[in-house]
């Protein structure tokens, strides 16, 4: 079942959409080498509560935290913990809220102090590669061709993409259809039409696609321990433009401040 939302039903999905990047903006204020991912995640879910949500993740599935947090060869659903960040880490952090039914979500890969110009290239293009996608998350299109957009932007540096996780829709709960893959053809699987909301996420590797889950049955990381960078949007279906209904100017905002 493929979901249609009304324009008021986007407008409180867009509210929980920016409380998502308001944490993660909150969470990058307090990102530096030497603090611990578990100490990330209290912040980030006594924030999501103060504002009246509640963390989509936390116990999802039985995900025991408030939000996911993978670090360099980790590509997504990494488990907050004891581990301390340290200079030149890449940091993924993946966060959902839900306020007023409706759930938010979305990505940012963050680096931790100076990180190796060829990994700061990989947050550069993954980045650039989600809105590669967006560009045609418009009415009339299909998710065939979002994947394409994607996979055909990342595929000349000669990274690998994930291919086992995929971007969703995102609505009343957190995970609904339809699937939204970062690799495929133009032209195929399900069309977009006004009112759909979907979750657009480039999961993508420094090196091979291949990935591997670690034995605490969420964990996935690379299968040659080579970087992996992760951004999301959730964004709502328009006639001539994708509406992004979250945001990562806040959290560019933090970030151009620490660096001064």
């Amino acid at each position: 079942m493929i979901y249609r939302r009304t324009e008021e039903e986007i407008e409180l999905q867009r509210e929980s959409s920016l409380l998502v990047g308001e944490t993660l903006a909150e969470v990058a204020r307090h990102l530096r080498a030497g603090i611990t991912t578990i100490e990330l995640d209290k912040i980030a879910e006594t924030f999501i509560r103060d504002h009246g949500a509640l963390p989509a993740f936390k116990g999802y599935g039985g995900f025991p935290a408030s939000v996911c947090i993978s670090v360099n060869d980790e590509v997504v659903h990494g488990i907050p913990g004891n581990r301390v960040l340290k200079e030149g880490d890449i940091v993924s952090i993946d966060c959902g809220v839900l306020k007023h039914g409706f759930y938010g979500d979305s990505a940012y890969t963050f680096p931790i102090g100076e990180i190796e110009p060829e990994v700061m290239l990989l947050l550069e293009r993954t980045k650039n590669a989600l809105y590669e996608g967006i560009a045609k998350a418009v009415d009339g299109m299909r998710v065939g061709d979002v994947a394409y957009a994607i996979q055909s932007y990342i595929e000349q540096f000669g990274y690998g993409i994930v291919r086992e996780l995929v971007g969703h829709g995102v609505g009343k709960k957190l995970h609904e259809k339809p699937e939204v893959p970062n690799y495929g053809r133009r032209g195929t699987g399900p069309k977009l039409t006004e009112g759909m909301v979907i979750a657009i996420e480039p999961m993508i590797n420094l090196g091979l696609r291949n990935i591997s889950q670690d034995d605490d049955g969420w964990t996935i990381r690379t299968i040659d321990k080579l970087p992996s960078a992760h951004f999301e949007h959730t964004v709502a279906i328009k006639k001539n433009k994708a509406d992004i209904l979250s945001s990562f100017d806040m959290i560019e905002e933090v970030l151009k401040q620490k660096r001064k």
